[in-house]
C-alpha cells in the first residue's frame, strides 16, 4: 500500500496543524529531535506506520500509535493513598 492513505479523522497536533495522511505522520516523526525520536512511544508509532504501509494493515493501528505518542506524559503523576489499606479476613 502507499503512504498517501488518509486517516479516518485528522490527528490534531499541539501547534494547531493536522496530520492527514500516513506520509504526514512519518514526516512529523522524522522532523522530531533525535532524543524524542528515540523514546519508546515514538519508536512504537513509527513501527506502527511502517507495518500499516508494508502489510496493508488497518490504518487505525497507525492512528492509535501516533496518538499514544503525542499524549505520552500527559497523565498526572499518581498520588499515594492518604488512607491506610484495610485488611480483611476471609471466613469460609
Amino acid at each position: 500500500m502507499t503512504w498517501s492513505r488518509a486517516f479516518d479523522t485528522p490527528i490534531a497536533l499541539p501547534d494547531g496543524r493536522e496530520l492527514l495522511t500516513l506520509r504526514d505522520a512519518g514526516a512529523y516523526i522524522s522532523a522530531l529531535p533525535e532524543t524524542t525520536q528515540h523514546r519508546r512511544e515514538w519508536q512504537a508509532a513509527a513501527e506502527a506506520l511502517i507495518l500499516v504501509v508494508d502489510h496493508n494493515g488497518p490504518i487505525m493501528l497507525a492512528r492509535i500509535g501516533v496518538l499514544r505518542a503525542l499524549n505520552a506524559g500527559m497523565l498526572p503523576p499518581a498520588t499515594p493513598r492518604s488512607k491506610r489499606v484495610k485488611s480483611y479476613r476471609l471466613i469460609r
